[in-house]
């Protein structure tokens, strides 16, 4: 395996981890509206990324799994979903959050990078359609890093002056 291929595959699996993050993060923080919907709202982008990658990765000898399968259902949803009334009962929410906003922040990053790589990679290398999927999917994770960046930065102050 070359070193695009190696990236790829550890993109796409990036890209999977954190799709499955902001889900959880969502169904944790329900009673945060903002962050329960703009955490689905990314999850969406970050699994396009994975069809993104899945397809790239095929001109390059990889076969990803396109889909990063379905948010958890049944039994599990309804476990997360019972897990976030708790949670929002408790007097410490505002460390759970912070503490999976930095998770997220940590995950977004790692694949930040890794867009990167492949964007230094498909110039060297002439791949334009590589190039363009970069180009489509890394400013998204940006955006992703600078979303939890904000939040951290907000609710930060609030959070830890008032334990």
């Amino acid at each position: 395996m070359n070193g695009i291929a190696f990236t790829l595959r550890a993109l796409h699996h990036g890209e999977r981890h954190l799709a499955g993050q902001l889900t959880a993060v969502a169904e944790r923080h329900r009673a945060e509206h903002e962050v329960h919907h703009v955490a689905q709202d990314l999850a969406v982008w970050s699994r396009a990324h994975v069809a993104h990658l899945a397809e790239a990765a095929r001109a390059h000898g990889l076969d990803l799994a396109a889909s990063p399968g379905a948010p958890a259902a049944g039994v599990l949803s309804s476990l997360r979903e019972r897990t976030a009334e708790a949670v929002a009962r408790r007097p410490e929410p505002g460390l759970l959050l912070l503490r999976d906003l930095r998770g997220l922040h940590l995950s977004a990053a790692e694949n930040s990078l890794y867009w990167e790589m492949l964007a230094q990679a498909a110039q060297a290398t002439r791949d334009e359609e590589l190039l363009s999927v970069v180009s489509t999917c890394h400013p998204q994770t940006l955006r992703q890093m600078r979303w939890t960046n904000t939040l951290i930065k907000n609710l930060a102050p609030q959070v830890l002056t008032s334990l």
